[in-house]
C-alpha cells in the first residue's frame, strides 16, 4: 500500500510512518520542518524513516499544492493521512493567525489535492479540544462541538467541516481521527509529559494548573498508531440510515471517530507516575487554570471498539516508563 503522510517528521507521522515501513509498505512523506519545536528532533526522525528504506520525503509547507501535487503525482497514494499543521492549544492564545493558516488553509490544500488525486481514503487529524468544555462524560464524537475555547480548536473544527463538504460534493472518503492528548518516545517538547520530564530531571519547578485538579484522557502513542493504521481499512459509506453511535453521514462518505482510551488520569496522579519513573521528586508550582483550558477529558472509545475491535489500553506506569526510558537515551545522562 502506498501512504502519503503530512507532517510525517512530527510525533505522531513519523510512528505511524516508521510502523507502516516495517510492514512493508511505501510511504511519502510531506513536512515544513517548521520552528515551533526543536527542528532537529524532526529532521531526527525523518533521517531513522530513511534508514528504514521505502520512504520519500519533500520538506514543503502544506499550502505550496503545487509543489506536493508534482511531488505526489507519479506517487499516487491510496491512503492519505494529513497530520500537518499548528499545533498547540497555549501557542493559538498568541498567534491565533498561525492556525487559521496552518489549520484551515492547509488543511484545504490537502483537501484540494486529495480532489485531484482520488485516493481511496483520507484520514485527517483533529483533536479532543473540539469538544470544548463538555460536561458529559465520556465525550462521545455524536455530542455537539460548536463551542470551542481556543483558536486551535476553532481551526480544528473548522477544517473538520470543511472536509465534510469535499467529501459530500467529490465523494471522497474521509475519517476525521480525534487524537487525545497523545505521548509517548519521540513526543513533542511543548507537551506536559515532555516539560515535566526534562524539568524534574534538571531539578526545575514544573507549573501545576488549576492547582493540580486537571484529568486528561492519555493516549500512548503507539496504540494511536494501531488505530490509525486499522482504521485506514475502515473505509466510510454513504448512510442514509446513519445513527446508532456510528457517527457515519447521511449525505457523504464521512465518519468521525475519537482515538483515546477511556482511561482518564488525573494530573497529580501523572506528575507521581513521572517521579517514580524517573526517581526524583518533582518542585511542584501550583497555579491557576490557563484559559482556554477544560478542566477534564475522557474519550468514549465505543465507536473506535466497534469500527477496529480495539481501543487504546496501554496503562500510564507503562507509558512513561516508556517515554522516560527515550527521553534518557536520546538526550543522554539522567537529565
Amino acid at each position: 500500500m502506498r501512504w502519503l503522510i503530512t507532517g510525517s517528521a512530527g510525533f505522531i507521522g513519523y510512528h505511524v510512518a516508521a510502523h507502516l515501513l516495517n510492514l512493508g509498505h511505501e510511504v511519502a512523506g510531506v513536512d515544513g520542518m517548521t520552528p515551533y519545536y526543536d527542528v532537529s528532533l524532526k529532521e531526527k526522525r525523518h533521517a531513522l524513516l530513511r534508514e528504514a528504506g521505502r520512504f520519500t520525503s519533500l520538506c514543503a509547507m502544506i499550502e505550496s499544492s503545487e509543489k506536493i501535487a508534482a511531488f505526489t503525482t507519479n506517487f499516487a497514494p491510496e491512503v492519505v493521512l494529513h497530520l500537518a499543521g499548528q499545533a498547540g492549544v497555549r501557542f493559538s492564545l498568541v498567534d491565533p493567525g498561525a492556525y487559521v493558516k496552518g489549520n484551515v488553509l492547509g488543511g484545504y490544500s490537502v483537501l484540494e489535492l486529495c480532489r485531484a488525486i482520488r485516493p481511496k481514503h483520507v484520514l485527517i487529524a483533529s483533536t479532543s479540544s473540539v469538544y470544548g468544555d463538555s460536561g458529559d462524560f465520556p465525550l462521545v464524537e455524536t455530542a455537539q462541538t460548536d463551542w470551542p475555547l481556543t483558536p486551535y480548536a476553532a481551526s480544528k473544527k473548522a477544517l473538520e467541516v470543511v472536509a465534510h463538504t469535499y467529501s459530500h460534493l467529490w465523494d471522497l472518503p474521509i475519517t476525521i481521527c480525534r487524537f487525545f492528548t497523545v505521548y509517548g518516545p519521540w513526543g513533542r517538547p511543548d507537551m506536559a509529559v515532555f516539560k515535566f520530564v526534562t524539568n524534574i530531571l534538571s531539578g526545575l519547578p514544573i507549573d501545576v494548573f488549576n492547582h493540580g485538579r486537571v484529568v486528561r484522557d492519555y493516549t500512548y502513542v503507539d496504540d494511536v498508531v494501531r488505530a490509525v493504521v486499522a482504521l485506514s481499512d475502515v473505509v466510510p459509506a454513504v448512510d442514509r440510515k446513519a445513527g446508532g453511535g456510528d457517527t457515519l453521514s447521511a449525505v457523504a462518505p464521512y465518519r468521525i471517530v475519537n482515538i483515546g482510551g477511556n482511561q482518564p488520569v488525573g494530573l497529580l496522579d501523572l506528575i507521581s507516575e513521572i517521579e517514580r519513573a524517573t526517581g526524583r521528586t518533582a518542585i511542584r508550582n501550583y497555579v491557576s487554570m490557563q484559559a482556554g483550558d477544560v478542566p477534564r477529558t475522557e474519550a468514549s472509545s465505543e465507536l473506535l471498539q466497534t469500527l477496529i475491535n480495539y481501543s487504546p489500553t496501554t496503562p500510564i506506569r507503562a507509558g512513561i516508563s516508556e517515554f522516560v526510558a527515550w527521553y534518557k537515551s536520546y538526550y543522554g545522562g539522567s537529565s
